[in-house]
């Protein structure tokens, strides 16, 4: 049995935020949260916070479910809206600032992938 946790525009870029989850990514789920915990990035948070997600969707899914067996059998972040300002420069000029935004998708699993 598996189950799904998403979240969306996290305000955060998508590669700042795989930096984080190649760490977590196979391991059993409460090793993953411990690791996160510790963890001195700001990604770890949101991470953490899908991941918590993931195991209430399991608790209410599912009747037999033992957090002690399960995995993070997929996790992967995508990009999400990018807003667009503009920052004033040198001669008059101005400079445009991307405030990239990201989608988060974890899934667990009781089967180690």
């Amino acid at each position: 049995m598996e189950t799904t946790a998403t979240a969306k525009h996290l305000r955060q870029s998508a590669k700042k935020l795989r930096q984080v989850l190649d760490v977590v990514r196979g391991k059993n789920v409460n090793a993953a949260l411990t690791t996160l915990q510790f963890m001195n990035k700001k990604g770890s948070f949101f991470i953490h916070k899908t991941l918590k997600s993931a195991m209430a969707n399991m608790a209410n899914n599912h009747d037999n479910s033992d957090f002690d067996s399960m995995f993070i059998k997929t996790a992967f972040v995508n990009e999400g809206p990018v807003m667009k300002r503009w920052r004033a420069a040198a001669m008059g000029r101005g400079v445009q600032i991307l405030k990239r935004t990201s989608h988060l998708t974890i899934i667990i699993s009781d089967q180690k992938n």
